[in-house]
């Protein structure tokens, strides 16, 4: 198996879990805490990945493409903040899919923003995960 396919089924099953242990956690905590916490514990995480890589930040600090890196962190913000809200306030079946429609929308900025080739698969896979996620979310 490619390596990238094995490391996004292991995101896939990772990611699955983070809904329902968000939903059980924010009975008692607010979402904007949450995602404070939760994201320390990431920082921390990815902090040793780093040094065990014997990786160097301050090397891409002036690297050209460090502004894409700091308006995805905003977008990233945005997204989780409105996520945890989103979780802490509906119910994960509802609120997982209407998030998961950003594979949809990346799927589309893909085609249109980097020329990515359109097959009728492709086509058929975007309509029917929209139709899959309003038949879940309804």
């Amino acid at each position: 198996m490619r390596r990238y396919l094995s490391l996004s089924i292991v995101a896939c099953l990772a990611y699955s879990l983070v809904a329902p242990l968000l939903d059980i956690a924010m009975t008692d905590l607010p979402s904007t805490v949450a995602v404070f916490l939760s994201n320390s514990v990431m920082l921390v995480v990815v902090g040793l990945v780093i040094v065990y890589r014997g990786l160097s930040i301050r090397t891409y600090l002036r690297h050209p493409r460090t502004p894409h890196i700091v308006a995805m962190g905003v977008l990233l913000s945005v997204g989780l903040l409105t996520y945890y809200r989103a979780l802490e306030l509906g119910p994960v079946s509802v609120v997982v899919p209407i998030y998961g429609l950003f594979i949809v929308v990346s799927s589309l900025v893909g085609i249109v923003a980097f020329d990515e080739t359109v097959t009728p698969r492709k086509v058929a896979a975007i309509v029917l995960s929209v139709v899959a996620i309003a038949l879940m979310s309804i």
